[in-house]
Formats: structure tokens, C-alpha cells, sequence
């Protein structure tokens, strides 16, 4: 989640993800802990994983000095975990709230896409923002057409927090796309509000997942 064209590092770069690693641990043992069936455990831990993925990943790449290999590496990695979390929101909604179905067909849309995302990011790391940001959105707003089947198994208050951070995450990507706003570059720069943005994105969808898992 970074950007070789930035000319400028702002001081708080990377601290909210940083922040978010102990949070994201506590928030993703009690989840597992809490999940009322083998399956739920699994699919609430690829969940758990993929976040911490995410958020230390982001939290090294942004707050330390790599050199060119290690920015490289860190970079593809940053990235390539925006797939990830995508897929493994989707995986205990998935399995909590849709019929066998309807939920293999969902984790086989989600995880090749993911994969394939990856591919993407890790092949060409230099994309421009317009091409890959759109991979992002199409791949979070798969599941869409599952949001009745959402609402009739987890209830409405779950539907519209799936929704809430769909949205909270695609303006973080629309931020993150147009370099727009650009509050203040030297402390919280447009970076830093994309990130405030997928936390509060997470966890809306955490909220989600913990209703219809508990």
C-alpha cells in the first residue's frame, strides 16, 4: 500500500496498521475461539490470518528502511495482501451464512480471484494505480448477489455492516487511486487516510462476521 511516486514519507506513516496488529491477534483468537463448529474455527482462523497478514505486513513495510530489494519484496507482499483479506472476509461469511452450495461457489469465486490478483501484483509491481485499484473493487463486490442470502440467514444488522465496509474499503481504494485529499503530507498525507479507511472498514466487517458466528 504504498506508492514509489510519493515524494514525501509522512511522519505518521504506517502507525495505524502498526497499531492494529495487537488488535487484530486479540480480536482474531477470541473469534476462533468463540466459532461453533470445526468449520467456522477453520474459516474464522483464515480470516484471523489473513488480517494479521495485512496489518503487520503494512506496519514493517511502511515504518522501516528496506533498500531497494527489501522495498521491492515488501511491496509485492503489501499488496498482494489486499487479495488476501478480501477472499478471507468472505470465507466465514461464506461458511456461516450460506448452504453448501452457495458457499463452495462463493469461496471458488473469491480464492481464484485472489489468486490470480496476486499473480497480478507480484508479476508487476509497477502497474499503475488505475489498472490494479478496479482488480480490487471488482473482487470485494463479488459477493454482492449472496446479500440476500446474507440477510435471510445472519439478519439485517449484519447485511448492512458487510455493506458499510464494502463501502468504507472502496473509498479507501477511490483515495488511494486519485492521491485525494492530501490532508496534511508531512504527519497524515491521502496514505494515511486510505488506511484509516480499511480499519474502520475491518471492522465493521469483524462486527459482522462476530454476529453471525456467535
Amino acid at each position: 500500500m504504498s506508492d514509489l511516486a510519493e515524494p514525501i514519507k509522512p511522519r505518521l506513516r504506517g502507525w495505524l496498521h502498526a497499531g492494529m496488529v495487537p488488535a487484530a491477534l486479540i480480536a482474531g483468537i477470541v473469534l476462533i475461539c468463540l466459532a461453533p463448529t470445526p468449520q467456522a474455527v477453520v474459516a474464522c482462523a483464515v480470516y484471523a490470518a489473513t488480517a494479521w497478514l495485512l496489518f503487520a505486513t503494512s506496519a514493517i513495510y511502511h515504518r522501516g528502511t528496506w533498500g531497494s530489494l527489501g522495498e521491492a519484496l515488501l511491496r509485492r507482499l503489501d499488496h498482494a495482501n489486499i487479495f488476501l483479506i478480501i477472499a478471507g472476509t468472505c470465507t466465514p461469511l461464506a461458511v456461516l451464512l450460506l448452504p453448501p452450495d452457495q458457499r463452495s461457489v462463493l469461496l471458488w469465486i473469491v480464492w481464484t480471484g485472489a489468486l490470480a490478483g496476486i499473480a497480478f501484483r507480484v508479476l508487476w509491481v509497477g502497474a499503475p494505480r488505475w489498472l490494479y485499484t478496479p482488480c480490487y473493487l471488482a473482487l470485494g463486490w463479488a459477493p454482492v448477489s449472496y446479500l440476500p442470502d446474507f440477510l435471510h440467514t445472519g439478519g439485517a444488522a449484519v447485511v448492512v455492516l458487510i455493506v458499510a465496509g464494502g463501502l468504507l474499503y472502496s473509498a479507501g481504494a477511490v483515495v488511494y487511486a486519485l492521491q485525494r485529499p492530501d490532508p496534511a503530507p508531512r504527519w497524515f498525507g491521502f496514505h494515511e487516510v486510505f488506511h484509516a479507511l480499511t480499519v474502520l472498514a475491518f471492522t465493521a466487517h469483524y462486527t459482522a462476521i462476530s454476529l453471525a458466528t456467535y
